[in-house]
């Protein structure tokens, strides 16, 4: 009799004991899978929202734990991202080639955590066909149908612009957003297709301001004069490197202000605008190149940049 007893107040205790040991499981196990959850949880963003060939993109990360270093590869380029304090967020500026054809293309990141740890993640963007205009131009003959003469200038300058372009920076150099050149309208955009004397085809690969002869000319952002001359198309034309293979070129000057290796800061005169080249009238042209990309300039003006 005092088994049964025994046995009729336990059993009640050890169900208790059992439910409680129970719940406590499938709370740790929810709280490890909500840790796990947010540890793989990764926000990667764009601008512009909306990608097309062409364009300059700047990508922001925010990764799932604090990391010492974050990279990635798009289309076939590598981009180094820098820390922005005051969002907690790595950022990037790439840009997409005029010849990438519609589809999804992913982004591949990898970090290395405080602790060594490497980690990584993927994310597939959406980029979209851009339609650009074709308009037919006039140019004196030379440009067109180079002399002998002409022609030895112009592999000369190819040599030229090939060696300036070598010695980029692999660090950042540019600060903030990218500011215009220029106080002016514009008169002709990234992207058109040219047809110079009814013969020549060509893209025009820049972004043109309408102004006079002896316009003052800024940078558009800090960096280094890698090249000052005047060569047969571009005319008197200056490259700033802003870092991490973005560059920005001011053709058809009329006068050079700075010289090659100076260091420029955002606003700072460079030259005056002129006609030099191979162009229709006095102008200032814009163009922005990323790792031998051409890339629309009028994005970049846009973006607004840590």
């Amino acid at each position: 009799m005092p088994n049964l007893i025994s046995v009729a107040i336990f059993k009640p205790i050890r169900e208790r004991l059992f439910h409680s040991a129970l719940v406590a499981f499938v709370l740790l196990s929810l709280a490890a899978n909500l840790s796990a959850a947010t540890a793989a949880h990764w926000i990667v963003g764009n601008q512009p929202a909306r990608l097309v060939n062409g364009t300059p993109v700047l990508f922001r990360v925010t990764t799932p734990t604090p990391v010492r270093t974050l990279s990635g590869n798009w289309l076939g380029h590598e981009i180094a991202f820098s820390f922005d304090a005051s969002s907690k967020s790595w950022f990037a500026l790439a840009g997409i080639s005029l010849e990438t054809k519609p589809g999804a293309y992913p982004i591949q990141l990898h970090a290395e955590t405080s602790a060594g740890e490497a980690i990584s993640f993927e994310k597939t963007f959406s980029v979209l066909r851009q339609r650009y205009p074709r308009v037919p131009l006039k140019v004196p003959p030379r440009y067109t149908a180079p002399s002998a003469e002409d022609q030895r200038q112009i592999e000369q300058d190819k040599e030229t612009k090939a060696e300036a372009f070598k010695t980029l920076s692999s660090g950042r150099e540019w600060n903030g957003s990218f500011a215009p050149p220029v106080n002016a309208e514009i008169s002709d955009v990234f992207g058109v297709e040219r047809v110079f004397n009814g013969t020549v085809e060509s893209t025009h690969q820049g972004l043109d301001f309408r102004v006079p002869s002896g316009t003052s000319v800024a940078a558009v952002n800090s960096g280094r004069v890698i090249l000052a001359r005047s060569l047969f198309f571009e005319g008197n034309c200056v490259a700033i490197d802003h870092g991490q293979g973005l560059l920005t070129l001011y053709l058809h000057l009329s006068k050079f202000l700075v010289k090659e290796g100076d260091d420029v800061s955002k606003g700072q005169a460079i030259g005056l605008s002129g006609g030099t080249g191979r162009a229709t009238g006095p102008h200032l042209h814009l163009a922005v190149r990323w790792q031998g990309v051409y890339l629309d300039p009028a994005v970049l003006l846009k973006l607004s940049l840590p």
